[in-house]
């Protein structure tokens, strides 16, 4: 395994190693927030990963997604793994080409990246006694929602922000995006990861609105 005298010098005082490296992390969805997502765990040093999605790689993907173009028609997950063994060889992966199951094994810690509110609520009540630390992203156009959960009041908190899919703002976080959004959006993620890490005290609902430079936390 790589150390932090070496690949992770320049990030060790922010990310713990010694607290990151035994860490099983899943990451649901591999859109334009997820793939962001993906790739940063794999720089921080995650060991291991899975990925899960049914989606496959469309031309407009890689305009706001950061796909390459000769990798539509691929599944997501098989696109993006390829990335990141390039970023480490030797990550331990694994990828479910499918929709999230309640069955599965998700670990210690879970980024959700999906794109309906629905989607998110039958998740969450799957995964949220089953998981250490909870981290959901949303996105439309560039105004994004980042919100957290790894303690009692967090996680009480979070299902406040759960509502009928009716009620969601109309247009699925992919209907307008850029990748620039999508990046900042996975950084803010990544950055409350971070804070789980080292246990500082997390954002448990954190917005920004690009387009009015807005920044609100809950």
């Amino acid at each position: 395994m790589p150390s932090s005298d070496g690949r992770f010098a320049r990030h060790a005082a922010l990310v713990p190693q010694q607290v990151l490296t035994p860490l099983d992390v899943t990451l649901i969805g591999v859109g334009a927030i997820g793939r962001q997502v993906a790739l940063q765990l794999a720089a921080l040093g995650v060991r291991r990963l899975k990925l899960v999605d049914f989606d496959v790689v469309e031309l407009t993907n890689v305009t706001t997604q950061g796909y390459l173009a000769a990798e539509v028609g691929l599944s997501k997950v098989d696109a993006t793994a390829s990335a990141l063994r390039q970023i480490d060889p030797i990550l331990k992966l694994s990828v479910i080409a499918d929709r999230f199951r309640s069955h599965l094994a998700v670990g210690d810690v879970v980024f959700c990246c999906v794109d309906s509110i629905s989607a998110r609520a039958a998740i969450w009540r799957s995964v949220s006694n089953r998981c250490h630390c909870w981290i959901d992203g949303r996105m439309l156009g560039e105004v994004m929602r980042i919100l957290a959960a790894a303690d009692d009041a967090s996680r009480r908190h979070y299902a406040t922000t759960l509502f009928p899919q009716a009620e969601a703002q109309a247009g699925f976080c992919t209907a307008r995006g850029a990748i620039y959004t999508a990046a900042i959006a996975a950084g803010l993620m990544v950055h409350q990861f971070t804070r789980w890490l080292r246990k500082l005290p997390l954002d448990a609902d954190l917005s920004v609105n690009l387009l009015a430079s807005e920044l609100a936390v809950a």
